[in-house]
Order: structure tokens, then sequence, then C-alpha cells
């Protein structure tokens, strides 16, 4: 292992040492970074301490939890699965800039009911998370979430570094976000929406061979982002246009390929650029 690698993860270990008094209990998303956190809990405090949670949700993609199921069961830690359904709350459906926020504290007020007196609830949310907009941060304020990656100061890159090293199965998975981050802030969103852009995104994926994709959804417009330096394979053969036919045929008039390829979060670009407003209370705060 080298120095870097090793001190990183050091430090990472150390926070579970002196933050952790009973049972750390872990919103499990089945990305990396969540992963990397119920990987260093259970190095520290041993597996029956750690408590991975997640969440069967129509906003969430199919892969989300059983990447959650493998990398548990990879440490060695007790899983907790509940469905949840944020579609069934008007504040999440009519999409504020702020909708992330009424998902975490759905999220968080479950782990909330599970929680003891000397248990601590944490996450994924890595240092680089801190410079956008995350609007759910505030939820995290209220049920006093801890992000141990974030406050030691690993980034995105860090965190995939000492998951490769570590060897979690889902070290070299590309990053995922909810379905719902696919519409455009102030469009409804609607159970019919998110299984097109899931299927939509499904049908790229199989048809080009990507490995990674998302399908804005602007009305009955199609706008796909993929990376940059894999553009090229939408184009190979008559790719794109089997792409655009499975389209149509999910309902889609007009069906676009980004330029800029993919970017996280672009739907942010409305508030950047104040085309919706965003109130003082939707922003990121700081939080350590």
């Amino acid at each position: 292992m080298e120095i870097d690698v090793q001190g990183k993860l050091d430090k990472l270990l150390k926070w579970f040492e002196g933050n952790c008094q009973g049972r750390a209990i872990v919103a499990l998303s089945g990305g990396v970074d969540s992963s990397l956190v119920v990987y260093g809990a259970s190095k520290i405090l041993g597996r029956e301490r750690v408590l991975a949670v997640t969440t069967k949700s129509p906003i969430n993609l199919d892969e989300d939890l059983l990447w959650a199921k493998k990398v548990a069961s990879s440490v060695g830690v007790e899983h907790v699965v509940i469905e949840t359904d944020e579609l069934k709350y008007e504040n999440f459906r009519s999409n504020p800039p702020n909708r992330c926020y009424f998902c975490k504290e759905n999220l968080y007020s479950v782990m909330e009911k599970i929680k003891g007196p000397t248990d601590t609830l944490l996450d994924g949310l890595n240092a680089s998370d801190l410079r956008v907009h995350r609007p759910g941060f505030l939820a995290k304020r209220k049920y006093q979430v801890r992000s141990p990656l974030a406050e030691v100061g690993l980034t995105k890159e860090d965190v995939r570094g000492l998951a490769k090293v570590l060897g979690l199965p889902n070290w070299d998975r590309p990053s995922e976000s909810c379905l719902a981050s696919r519409v455009p802030y102030g469009e409804e969103v609607t159970r019919e929406k998110l299984e097109r852009i899931r299927e939509a995104e499904a049908a790229v994926k199989e048809l080009s061979t990507v490995s990674l994709v998302r399908v804005r959804s602007h009305d009955d417009l199609a706008r796909i982002e993929i990376p940059k330096e894999e553009m090229l394979k939408l184009f190979e053969r008559d790719t794109f246009s089997k792409v655009a036919d499975r389209l149509e045929r999910l309902g889609f008039t007009y069906v676009t390929v980004d330029l800029k390829g993919y970017r996280s979060g672009s739907l942010d670009l409305m508030l950047r650029k104040k085309v919706i407003p965003l109130e003082e209370n939707q922003t990121s705060p700081h939080l350590f």
C-alpha cells in the first residue's frame, strides 16, 4: 500500500475511534463513498457494531440495491432494506430546487427510528460534495448525521483510490444519482416519468455499451449525457439511430445528445444562471 494512501486510510480509521461510541448506522446507497464508510466503521468498531441501511424507492436505480447488498455482504455487516416512496409527498413531487432536502429528510428520519442513545448516524458525503448544490445538508444538520469522509478531507478521487486498494467490489462503479435528478426543477416528478427515464438509460447502455449515461427529461425531449471520451460509441454504425428509435418508442418526441458530455448536476445550471430562483435557506450550509 502506498504511503499516501495508507496515511489517508489511517486518518479515516482514526475518525471512527474518536467519534463513535455505540453503533455506526450508515446510509449505504450502493455507491463507493458510503461503501468506504461501512468498511472503515467495521474495521474499527467491529462488524457487530455497524448497521447498513438502504432504502428501496421508485426514485432509485435497481442496481443501487444490488450493489448495497453486495458491499454489505463482502464487508460482513448487518444490512437493513427499507421501502420508501418519496412520490407520496407533494413537496418532493413538485420538484423545487431543494427537492433533495425532502428525500434526505425521509431517509434520515427512517434511520433515526433505528438509532439507539449512543449510536451515530453516518453518510457517504465526501469533501468534493461540499462544493456543489446540496439541499440535503439541512436534513443532515436536523438529524445530526456525520460525514466521516468529508470531515477528514477525502475527495472523490481519494475515496475511489482507497476503495480500489482495499478491494471493495464497487470501487470502479460510475457515480449514480436518483432518477428524479433527471427532471428539471419545477417540472413535476411522476412515477411514469421516472420509469421512462429508467428504461431510456437502460436502452442507451444496452445499445451503445457506454459506462455511464444520464437521460435528462425535458418534457418530450430526451437530452442524453455520456462521457466525452465514450461519445463515439453512440455514433458507431447505426447505434444512434437505434437509440433514437428506442427512446421514441418510450414516448420521447425528440432525442438529442449533449455535446458537452456528462456533467454531474447539469440541471443545477438553471440555478446558477438564476433562471429558477434559489432561496437562501435552500443553499448548502457549511457543516464543519
